[in-house]
């Protein structure tokens, strides 16, 4: 009986596997392109800005009926497997808009696929995350998802940057003909991530618990969601239009565009692993509270230059900072939940964030034309007022959320320090190279911490091994479960 359930385990570590590889497939081919289809389709900036808002709008108000299915399919299989395929017909539906329509501007009935394409992965995000929270050990959520996020990420940005070529190619000729072939290969992707999902064996549900969460309390939560929601809200009224202003006022080329767009996720999950790790001893708060003050400066750094060299490194920097957001944002859900009520807590953050995102785009599409220009352009303007409302949301808000279990006390510099690997923290090794520790180097302190920013840019990048998780060939902390069957 103990092997089958270490044997089903792995199985369904393996698929899990499988299907983020297939998934991020999936995101490289199209999530950074469907502003420029609508662009290319001669959509306007207002636009833009719904399409950065209604699907998430969508995608927030039907994901708040997720937990709702799981609960009554005491499952959460039914729900990946109707939405699922939905989402990749959603695909089909935008290839064959491509194709047939060749150029003809319906960006209406685009949009709506978008929509669609959402609202379908949102449904299917709360009962995924729920599930896995449970196979993997709590005490290691951070350092598991930080690899997982960061193996998947580079698959991911490798398949944003075929699109690219893809496209660059396609221009030439018919842009629509290659608009098509990355939404079927998407299609191909996201049917082979579905029959990945369909071979996982899904942990015996728990009761979900009444009332209040089991940690945290329900007014600490909300207080967390509202917060997060007004991050993403502030971030948001820019975000949109960061491909407006590489694409039609500074003219890049679809390969500069999508380096510059991909250098940002790149860093993001290079350095998930990292925040992970410091997430796990110093509390998921603590990152939050430091990277929320960080990354509202974001779109003021593109009032710097304008130059693809000089907005690599905005963007290196800019992912560094969201990575520790977005992954202690997400942990923070698994700890303040208990395993019966995760999966309304997740659909509730999102919906939450989906919201700040939609009203963010929305605000940004209507304030744009309203704006006077900054060095020439609008855009800029809509980047200050952006940092504005961050300042207010990332200042002022977070002061009522609370840690939900015992972490580690660090201070803010020391954290980053720590996790830029300039210091380290007290639990870590002093190595500043593979295999070479400081200790090593007879020289006084300052010539070693000298040492250490030498290597930083090794460090930053490569510290954490991405060909295999520590401690298991496919999982360092996944603990048995119980098949239901």
């Amino acid at each position: 009986m103990a092997q089958k359930i270490i044997t089903d385990r792995k199985r369904t570590l393996r698929y899990s596997f499988l299907d983020g590889v297939f998934a991020s497939l999936m995101g490289g081919f199209v999530q950074n392109y469907f502003t420029p289809f609508l662009l290319a389709m001669g959509g306007t900036v207002g636009q833009v800005g719904i399409l950065g808002a209604v699907p998430n709008l969508f995608a927030s108000i039907i994901q708040l009926k997720s937990p709702a299915l799981v609960e009554r399919f005491r499952s959460r299989r039914p729900v990946m497997d109707l939405f699922v395929p939905l989402q990749a017909l959603s695909l089909l539906f935008m290839a064959l808009q491509a194709f047939f329509l060749s150029g003809r501007p319906a960006p209406w009935v685009f949009m709506a696929a978008v929509a669609l394409f959402t609202s379908s992965g949102a449904m299917v995000y709360p009962a995924w995350s729920s599930m896995m929270s449970e196979i993997v050990e709590k005490e290691k959520w951070g350092e598991y998802f930080g690899w997982r996020n960061q193996v998947l990420g580079i698959i991911s940005v490798v398949a944003a940057l075929i699109a690219a070529i893809v496209l660059g190619f396609a221009r030439a000729t018919d842009i629509f003909t290659g608009f098509a072939a990355l939404f079927v290969a998407a299609f191909v992707s996201r049917i082979f991530s579905w029959r990945c999902l369909r071979r996982m064996e899904e942990p015996a549900m728990k009761q979900a618990s009444q009332g209040l969460p089991a940690r945290g309390g329900l007014s600490n939560f909300t207080r967390f969601a509202f917060f997060v929601g007004a991050i993403n809200f502030s971030a948001n009224m820019a975000g949109p239009f960061f491909t407006v202003l590489m694409l039609k006022d500074l003219h890049f080329a679809y390969t500069t565009y999508i380096a510059v767009s991909s250098v940002q996720a790149l860093a993001i999950y290079l350095s998930m692993k990292r925040w992970g790790r410091h997430a796990d001893r110093t509390g998921n708060m603590k990152i939050i509270r430091v990277t929320s003050r960080l990354v509202v400066f974001v779109p003021a750094l593109w009032l710097a230059g304008s130059s693809p060299l000089y907005l690599i490194l905005a963007q290196v920097l800019s992912g560094f900072i969201w990575a520790g957001f977005n992954l202690s944002a997400s942990n923070f859900v698994y700890d303040a939940s208990s395993p019966g009520d995760r999966t309304g807590r997740i659909a509730h953050l999102n919906a939450a964030t989906g919201t700040g995102l939609c009203l963010g785009a929305l605000a940004g599409g209507l304030l744009i034309p309203l704006l006077p220009p900054v060095l020439g352009h609008r855009i800029f303007s809509l980047f200050l007022v952006s940092t504005a409302a961050g300042l207010v949301a990332a200042f002022f808000i977070p002061f009522g959320v609370r840690e939900v279990r015992r972490v580690e006390r660090i201070s803010s510099i020391r954290l980053l320090s720590s996790v830029a690997g300039i210091t380290r923290a007290a639990q870590e090794p002093d190595i500043i190279w593979p295999g070479f520790r400081t200790s090593f180097f007879s020289g006084p302190p300052c010539y070693r911490r000298k040492l250490r920013l030498l290597c930083l840019p090794y460090r930053l990048l490569f510290w954490a091994p991405v060909s295999s998780p520590p401690g298991s060939r496919l999982c360092p902390s996944a603990k048995t479960f119980q098949s239901p069957r």
